[in-house]
Order: C-alpha cells, then structure tokens, then sequence
C-alpha cells in the first residue's frame, strides 16, 4: 500500500521501473526494466516493487517472477545472492534458467538419481550428503517452476 503525499508523488512510483540483471558464472541472462519482482529468499519470499529500500540477502533454490509491460515472465534458480539499490537489481545466481526451456523429464530424471544415491549409501560423508541434498533442492524447484510454467500454457505434461 502506498501513502501519496501527492497525486504527482503517486503517478511517478506508479511509472518507475526497476533496473534489473540476472547473470550467472557463464553470462548475463537477463537485463532490462522491470515492474516488480518476487524471489526466494534465505528468510521466505520478497517481492521487489519501485521504491523499496535497499537490500542484500542470499537467494535459495527456487522460482523467480517478474513482470515486465504486465506479462510475467518465470524462472529457477538454484541459489545465489541479490542486491538492490537505488531502484537497481543485481541478481548473481549459481544457475538460472527460464521456465520455458526447463526439460522436464531431465530435471525429474536428476531427482530420481540423486535420491537414488542417497538411499544407496549406507555411510555418506556430511559433504556428500550435503552435495546430494543440494542437487535434490536444485532440481526440485526446476520441475516446480516448470509445472507450474506448463500448467499455465496449457502444455501437456506427462
């Protein structure tokens, strides 16, 4: 909710946008104006809107959603950190990508080994238990996003 001193006030919070960058350790995924977004923090979720203060905090394997001209565009992440600042916001993840372009099969397929591997050891180190876990959040929240993607195209999932 947004406390107006003035109407003038209100319109240009209304008509700002934020400066948003996604990269990864291989390339910048995304750069552009956005209008809002939301994303899975170390706390639960934020949603990021034109004006808000600033703020660092970790990201966690999830779903990232942003609206750009009113259309939401959706993606997985699999950790990583933000920073937002002066109406600009850095997103540094591990990995990224968009719900669109998650292979569905391949992401369940990874789960399946992954708590396959760790069902399979009788005696796992905790840095191999933690590496298994890690994998079986990160591909979770793909199939998550993905389901989620497909489910609102109308796309046939199996």
């Amino acid at each position: 909710m947004f406390l107006c001193v003035s109407v003038n006030f209100c319109v240009y919070l209304f008509m700002q946008k934020i400066k948003f960058k996604i990269v990864t350790p291989e390339k910048t995924l995304f750069q552009q104006e956005i209008d809002q977004i939301t994303l899975p923090v170390s706390d639960g979720q934020v949603t990021i809107l034109p004006g808000h203060c600033s703020y660092i905090a970790s990201l966690k394997p999830g779903e990232i959603t942003f609206k750009v001209d009113n259309k939401e565009i959706a993606m997985a992440t699999s950790g990583g950190f933000i920073e937002f600042s002066s109406n600009e916001l850095v997103v540094l993840a591990d990995t990224a990508e968009a719900a669109g372009e998650i292979d569905l099969q391949r992401a369940e397929e990874a789960v399946k080994r992954a708590q396959d591997l760790k069902n399979e050891k009788v005696s796992m180190s905790e840095q191999e238990y933690a590496r298994v876990a890690a994998a079986i959040e990160r591909e979770s929240a793909r199939i998550r996003v993905a389901k989620k993607h497909h489910s609102r195209h109308n796309l046939k999932i199996d």
